[in-house]
Order: structure tokens, then C-alpha cells, then sequence
């Protein structure tokens, strides 16, 4: 009986710090000013990434954080950068990038609008909450 529990008990163990290797970092990227959080939050995103491939990064986004989301959206300090390229790069890498549906609303903006790269959430700072207290996303805000 003794070695069956120090068995089960190595199998436990085991199992535990496998499971622990398994687990995928998981980060949300909140962006409200496209102006001044776009082209820095991309890059972080981009980043990010490069060193650690495997984490799961969603980009919310609401005010006028979505603005770089809308098509033909261009970094205004520096028009050389076409916001749609690099979040449609992204993309290809596993980047969700979602809109606030509030702000959609209180700024007679349609989804139509939108890059195809672009989800929708029916309030940014609602998924936010939930992405950190139920999902244990880290909070990033460039």
C-alpha cells in the first residue's frame, strides 16, 4: 500500500508540473487612443510575440482606440504606416483584435467600416474586465 501512494503520489507531481509547462501566457492589450497607443502597441504586440510565440494576445479597443482599426487608417505622424498590414500580420499570427460596439454607437460608426481583421465585443471595457478576472489575461496598455 505504501508504494502505490508514493506512486500516485510521483504521478500527481508529474502530472502537475506538466500541466504547469503546458500553460499558455495569455495577454490583453487595451488601446483607447489610436494617436498616441497604435503604432507602439503594434510593435509591442509584434514583440511580444517574437520572443514568445505561443501567447494567446487579444487587442481591445474602444474611444477612439478603434480608430486604427478603420479602413484606410494610416499612423498620422508618420502616413508611411498602414495600420491594416501590420494588424493583418498580426492576425496571421494569432493576434484577436476586437471593437467596442458602445463606442460603434455613440460614434455613428459602422462595422462596414471596419478592416476585416476587426471583431466586435458590445463593450471594450467589459471584455477587459472579464478577459483579466475570468480568462487571467495580463493587462498590457502601451
Amino acid at each position: 500500500m505504501n508504494r502505490l501512494f508514493r506512486f500516485l503520489a510521483l504521478l500527481a507531481a508529474g502530472l502537475a508540473l506538466s500541466g504547469a509547462a503546458l500553460a499558455q501566457d495569455k495577454v490583453v492589450y487595451h488601446i483607447d487612443s489610436a494617436e498616441a497607443q497604435a503604432t507602439k502597441g503594434l510593435r509591442n504586440v509584434r514583440n511580444h510575440l517574437d520572443v514568445a510565440p505561443d501567447t494567446k494576445i487579444i487587442v481591445v479597443t474602444h474611444a477612439e482606440g478603434i480608430d486604427f482599426l478603420l479602413e484606410g487608417a494610416k499612423d498620422k505622424k508618420n502616413p508611411n504606416i498602414d495600420y491594416a498590414s501590420l494588424v493583418s500580420a498580426l492576425k496571421a499570427r494569432g493576434v484577436r483584435f476586437e471593437v467596442c460596439e458602445i463606442t460603434l454607437r455613440n460614434r455613428n460608426i459602422k462595422k462596414e467600416q471596419f478592416i476585416m481583421d476587426a471583431e466586435f465585443t458590445p463593450s471594450g471595457v467589459v471584455r477587459i474586465g472579464q478577459l483579466q478576472a475570468r480568462e487571467n489575461h495580463a493587462y498590457i496598455k502601451p
